[in-house]
């Protein structure tokens, strides 16, 4: 078994709490994880309980347990070990709040972990504590606005806003702000790019705000009008104006030590819970900038 990645299923058979199972199964199968390391990972998302037909995420160490009960531990050092920034909360609106992703965030965790989520990092710094449901998502190398709603109810209103936006809806906007190799400011402004994205029919519109002649870069404002993965990159990079520290879509650049340049800078929408109108920008200091 690789002793840095692996997975372990216990069927209980008498009542133990979680902690003295995953303990007695490791020192059992000599697995050489102290209790230490076995909280840390437990605290970051690691193990799951199943209870009948239920499986959920366990962080309770104490918690204890029944015969039937089974646990499952997925342990991964590389994933454990990851640190990203703190997100920022721009906004607390109650039944949803509307946050400032930091690079290397992710929008929900996976079964190894979710301690680099917003969900999680929301779920444990808002005051007072509520549930967190994710309504849309950003690339884990993108940065900016992202909206985490606090009710099932407000999950599915959010949600669906989301989901059920067409090109012609001028009610929801989302804006964000990207620094592309090459000089944009002699295309079409505003130009419209309407470029399939796996398939799909996608439109974003570039705007050029300046252009930087020393470093031959543009900093664009975008407007997207459909949400496909990797939207904005794919249709910089199809125009020839790949996004700086793209490395996916972009170009290879030894020499570009930045995170991806791109940044959800503004959304605006009517809340479907209060009929109100909104508008959530992001202080400059946290835009991408030359």
């Amino acid at each position: 078994m690789n002793k840095d990645i692996f997975e372990l299923h216990i069927n209980i058979n008498n009542d133990i709490t979680a902690i003295a199972a995953l303990e007695d199964y490791c020192s059992q199968n000599k697995i050489q994880l102290s209790k230490g390391q076995l909280k840390q990972a437990i605290t970051k998302g690691a193990l799951w309980l199943t209870q009948g037909q239920h499986t959920q995420r366990l962080r309770r160490i104490k918690r204890s347990l029944k015969k039937g009960n089974e646990l499952h531990f997925y342990y991964n050092q590389a994933i454990l070990s990851v640190k990203v920034d703190n997100a920022t909360l721009i906004s607390d609106e109650n039944h949803y709040s509307v946050w400032y992703k930091p690079y290397g965030m992710l929008s929900q965790g996976s079964k190894w972990s979710d301690h680099c989520t917003i969900a999680r990092f929301a779920q444990q710094y808002l005051i007072p504590e509520r549930p967190v449901f994710i309504v849309h998502r950003l690339d884990r190398a993108a940065t900016g606005l992202i909206l985490i709603a606090h009710s099932k109810k407000a999950a599915r209103a959010l949600s669906s806003m989301f989901e059920n936006r067409t090109a012609d809806d001028n009610d929801l906007e989302k804006y964000y702000q990207i620094i592309v190799h090459g000089n944009h400011s002699i295309r079409p402004q505003p130009e419209i790019i309407t470029a399939d994205v796996d398939g799909k029919s996608a439109q974003s519109t570039f705007n050029c705000l300046t252009y930087d002649v020393k470093q031959e870069q543009s900093l664009l404002k975008v407007k997207i009008d459909s949400g496909r993965k990797h939207q904005i990159r794919i249709h910089a990079a199809g125009i020839g104006l790949p996004i700086l520290g793209d490395r996916l879509h972009g170009k290879a650049d030894e020499n570009c030590v930045k995170n991806l340049q791109l940044c959800a800078v503004s959304l605006s929408f009517t809340c479907p819970l209060s009929g109100e109108k909104k508008h959530f920008e992001l202080p400059s200091e946290l835009k991408v900038k030359f």
